[in-house]
């Protein structure tokens, strides 16, 4: 079977980190996870030297007529989000796009897609400092401009920098299902899974005391999802009142304390469903939604799809 090529874009003033991200992701040999891991070459926007942010000038193996082959196509934050592209790209773009790849931007990325057109009538996002500009230059595209990630099936884009490492760990857990996901995130050591919908930025900064409390009542709601909470059970938990709890999580997390219990609830299942032994009575109770009704409910709300697709897709031993 063809091997899944990845293809990340390279151009002269090159986003360091967010390229990076895109090359740890995608380029490692993984052999621990025994899956068919992707194929990942880099391709030039441009001829010429590809300088990127740093001082230093890639060597880069392939032009854009790579782009016909590639499953996804990953476009790092562009270099200037008022400079268009050249035609060129554009064009290998549009293409692509018509063909059914993949494709994902992050940061200022979105732009390249954008001037592409193939995001009109489609929601988007892009670092929260280059939302305006990109509602007012493109009115067609329904800019969502404090998500994190959007994820529109064939179109993905996300916020600045270490967004994009939130939208490629989606895109892993989109291919290869929540545990496999889970193995990456861990060796990268970052958290396994955020929600798209989450927060890009906290708006004021919290004091530390406050920091640390919200710290240790989010560890030992982790640890207990399986126990029904309340938002008057978690405030006395965390000796809080309900309001200063609604405010805090909101603040720091992007959700309200019931809807963050539900997006943990649902990565929970989403690793037990893996396993085919697991009823799924027994998924809903040990993930806490305490019902299959209720899970099926939230899960298709989150995942857009069913539990039992979910694990048909995804299972390790089916």
């Amino acid at each position: 079977m063809k091997k899944h090529l990845v293809v990340a874009l390279a151009y002269d003033g090159l986003c360091t980190f967010e390229f990076g991200c895109t090359v740890e992701l995608f380029a490692l040999k993984r052999p621990e996870l025994d899956v068919d891991w992707y194929e990942f070459a880099i391709c030039a926007a441009e001829t010429g030297p590809i300088r990127a942010a740093g001082g230093f000038t890639l060597e880069v193996p392939h032009s854009l007529a790579l782009l016909d082959s590639a499953a996804t196509i990953i476009i790092p934050g562009w270099r200037d989000a008022d400079e268009l592209p050249a035609a060129a790209l554009l064009d290998k773009i549009r293409a692509a796009y018509e063909r059914g790849a993949r494709l994902c931007s992050i940061c200022s990325g979105v732009f390249v897609l954008a001037a592409a057109g193939v995001l009109n009538g489609k929601r988007a996002t892009t670092h929260w400092r280059y939302a305006e500009r990109l509602t007012q230059r493109y009115p067609a595209i329904k800019v969502q401009s404090d998500a994190l990630y959007v994820d529109e099936g064939q179109i993905i884009t996300s916020a600045g920098s270490a967004a994009g490492l939130d939208m490629l760990l989606h895109l892993v857990r989109r291919d290869y299902g929540a545990k496999i996901g889970n193995q990456v995130a861990q060796r990268l050591v970052v958290a396994p899974h955020r929600e798209g919908g989450q927060a890009q930025f906290v708006p004021r900064p919290m004091a530390f005391d406050e920091a640390g409390k919200l710290a240790k009542l989010i560890d030992w709601l982790r640890a207990n999802l399986a126990q029904p909470h309340t938002v008057k059970s978690i405030a006395a938990q965390s000796l809080m009142s309900p309001r200063t709890l609604q405010r805090q999580f909101q603040e720091a997390t992007g959700l309200g304390p019931i809807e963050w219990l539900i997006v943990e609830r649902v990565a929970v299942a989403k690793d037990l469903l893996e396993s085919p032994h697991i009823p799924l009575v027994h998924v809903a109770e040990l993930a806490g939604f305490g019902s299959e009704e209720s899970l099926r409910r939230h899960f298709r709300r989150l995942v857009a799809t069913s539990p039992g697709a979910y694990r048909q897709r995804f299972s390790n031993e089916l």
